[in-house]
């Protein structure tokens, strides 16, 4: 019993001492937590990997830059004076330019169904063979393209002279830079205006001289182009018409003997073209027509 009531006092005693040491080891231990906090929170926290986060690198500050002041306008200068290169125009022995000759080439090309209609014999060659054919009573034989072929190199065949002196007197010498281009077109024209001058009447250059409202000029070489190439054209289609009517005669009385053989016989409802067709081959191929067309054609113009 002695044993028991001394050890009770004993126990309650070792119990108040042992709490009391607990109380005071967490009361400093919380103390040093509270202390080591703000150290702990400047330091940076680690990655799950085990790397510690780098703190970002301040930017630099923008310094503005300082305003620059305008430049003052530079003052006009004068025209420089003009190079002594040239586009080819010039005499002075300068040959054209490439591409003034070939503007030149191009200009041409573009007016020369005109040039080859209104200044050449083209128009006359034409229009015979045209009647040639029309009178034998053929309406698509020959074709036009093989009429406009044959016409075609029967006026380079009558203009050869003509082209060959306007080649020597203006084309030869602009493209050797002898001569300008008014100079080579004046006398490049002459050639072919002798040429349309032999072949047009007067009674053609007065009507288109008071058609133009003009004075008759004193002497045929006087009269402008303007005037002489309209005028050769109507000679030309006068004189194309006079030899298809001397074309169509024969044609004609072929024609008339057939159509009074069929009433004759009283084959009224027979086309009289049919028959005489035939009968116009055989004689146009006898007396050689083409030939006798053609030639007539060019000694029009031997003279």
């Amino acid at each position: 019993m002695t044993t028991s009531t001394t050890t009770g006092p004993v126990r309650r005693t070792l119990s108040r001492g042992l709490a009391t040491g607990l109380l005071s080891l967490g009361l400093i231990g919380g103390g040093a937590l509270l202390a080591a906090g703000p150290a702990a929170a400047a330091v940076p926290a680690a990655t799950s990997t085990g790397v510690v986060a780098a703190a970002p690198a301040a930017l630099p500050a923008a310094v503005p830059a300082a305003p620059v002041a305008p430049e003052a306008p530079a003052a006009p200068t004068d025209p420089a004076a003009p190079s002594d290169a040239n586009l080819g125009l010039s005499v002075n022995g300068v040959k054209p330019s490439q591409s003034v000759t070939i503007i030149i080439a191009l200009t041409v090309l573009s007016v020369a169904p005109a040039l080859l209609l209104l200044t050449t014999c083209f128009t006359k060659i034409i229009v015979v063979l045209g009647l040639t054919r029309n009178a034998l009573g053929l309406t698509s034989a020959p074709p036009n393209q093989v009429l406009a072929g044959l016409a075609l190199f029967l006026t380079i065949f009558v203009m050869a002279p003509t082209f060959s002196q306007v080649n020597d007197a203006a084309i030869q010498p602009y493209l050797r830079g002898d001569k300008t281009a008014t100079v080579a077109f004046e006398d490049g024209s002459q050639p072919l205006k002798e040429f349309m001058l032999k072949q047009t009447r007067d009674e053609e250059l007065a009507l288109m001289t008071k058609a133009a409202d003009r004075e008759a000029p004193a002497d045929r070489a006087d009269v402008p182009l303007t005037t002489l190439v309209p005028a050769f054209a109507l000679s030309e289609l006068r004189s194309a018409f006079i030899i298809g009517f001397v074309i169509f005669i024969p044609f004609l009385v072929i024609d008339i003997v057939v159509s009074g053989a069929l009433m004759s016989l009283g084959m009224m409802m027979l086309p009289p073209v049919t028959i005489s067709l035939p009968f116009k081959l055989l004689l146009f191929v006898m007396v050689d027509g083409w030939g006798l067309i053609i030639k007539a054609l060019v000694s029009s113009y031997g003279g």
